[in-house]
């Protein structure tokens, strides 16, 4: 059977390609470690477990409305007039089955063919394949590394067209863990005003935050570019509930109405007891949630000085998620591989560390190394990755 045109062209996701290469390895009975997920290694809060068994036992088990319980988008709500001072109606707010999900139905709603959406690089791997499904171009504008890989408000000046419908910001960025200033914030989104583009704020690591930097949401900003604002967030990396799929987007109304009436054609509504779970979670303490942030920080703070210790290896400190995204093109080149990519199967192989490959991320000279992993395994997995490169290098 001939596959349609639209996934023909679709990349599959590296950073759970080189999980399933990681998990093979073990299965076989290899001491792999891998440093290639996407998701704390925490397990989720306990009083967010219970809500949700509670949910199962009062019988909330059904379907619910399509664009998320009423009783979530409360809190929802109550938490942006919490973190970022901002108000939002219920109509503003639908919870879709993870904040992907979100992404996906914002891009289907809001893209027709050719449709340009500007994506800074490094991206996050699902950025470009979505747009592409919607019918959408990537136009990839090039963080540079010796500028934190942070785009200026020039290079997005450069790269809009009138077919531009939507920038792209990921801040606290995946692969990068770098955080825009307010200053940078506003630049980038006068832009987008003089031009009537679209902003999709990407804010899911907003909480884990390093160094005693600050996230400021662009919406936050002022009325214009909250009303050109969609935001997307959820509760997977905050409160650790990868696998319950709860993320969510806040904006204008009439794109949220829309893409409430197409999740009720494709995925009817989200878990009805994962939306449980995550009212627990924004209305119940959030110690937890700073207890993980205080974990990564102090995991972020010894492995980076280590890191940047090996041989081939440089690194723009982080300044929130959970990744660390060292240059290893020299690293490479001493090693004797032609290309990141080939240094990255070959240390998988060889040394059984699982790093992501930064090609996935548009950024081929770099490898995605997370430390949502205990500090053991990180050390004893920078420890094989030097023995690697000095035996190579030995000859």
């Amino acid at each position: 059977m001939k596959l349609a045109k639209r996934v023909a062209s679709l990349t599959p996701s590296s950073t759970l390609a080189i999980t399933a290469k990681a998990k093979e390895l073990k299965a076989a009975g290899h001491d792999v470690i891998g440093l290639g997920a996407g998701e704390p290694d925490f397990n989720t809060p306990q009083h967010i477990m219970e809500a949700a068994v509670k949910a199962m036992y009062d019988g909330h088990t059904k379907y619910t409305p399509s664009g998320g319980l009423a009783t979530l988008k409360q809190e929802i709500i109550k938490k942006f007039q919490r973190d970022q001072q901002l108000d939002y109606k219920p109509s503003e707010i639908i919870v879709c089955v993870g904040a992907k999900h979100a992404l996906y139905t914002l891009f289907q709603v809001i893209l027709d063919e050719g449709d340009e959406v500007i994506i800074p690089t490094p991206y996050w791997v699902s950025y470009p394949e979505q747009v592409k499904l919607a019918g959408g171009v990537p136009v990839y504008v090039e963080g540079l590394e010796e500028n934190e890989f942070k785009i200026t408000p020039q290079q997005l000046e450069q790269a809009m067209t009138d077919r531009t419908k939507a920038v792209i910001i990921n801040s606290p960025s995946n692969p990068t863990g770098v955080i825009y200033t307010k200053e940078e914030i506003q630049a980038l989104g006068e832009v987008c005003l003089a031009h009537d583009v679209l902003i999709v704020s990407d804010e899911i690591y907003e909480k884990l935050i390093y160094g005693g930097h600050e996230h400021i949401s662009i919406a936050q900003l002022s009325p214009d570019l909250k009303k050109q604002t969609i935001i997307i967030n959820g509760v997977s990396k905050s409160h650790s509930m990868t696998g319950w799929r709860i993320g969510y987007a806040a904006g204008d109304a009439e794109i949220i109405g829309a893409m409430t009436d197409l999740a009720s054609h494709s995925t009817s509504n989200p878990t009805s007891i994962a939306q449980y779970a995550a009212i627990a979670a924004y209305s119940g303490p959030q110690e937890p949630v700073e207890q993980m942030r205080q974990a990564f920080e102090q995991r972020l703070n010894i492995i980076y000085e280590r890191l940047i210790q090996i041989p081939g290896f440089s690194c723009v400190k982080p300044q929130g998620a959970f990744y660390l995204f060292p240059n290893a093109k020299e690293a490479a080149t001493m090693t004797g591989y032609e290309h990141v990519d080939a240094f990255v199967e070959a240390l998988l192989e060889e040394a059984k560390v699982a790093l992501v490959p930064g090609s996935g991320f548009g950024a081929p000279n770099n490898v995605r190394l997370s430390y949502a992993t205990s500090l053991d395994s990180l050390h004893e997995a920078l420890n094989r990755i030097e023995t690697f490169i000095n035996e190579k290098t030995r000859g």
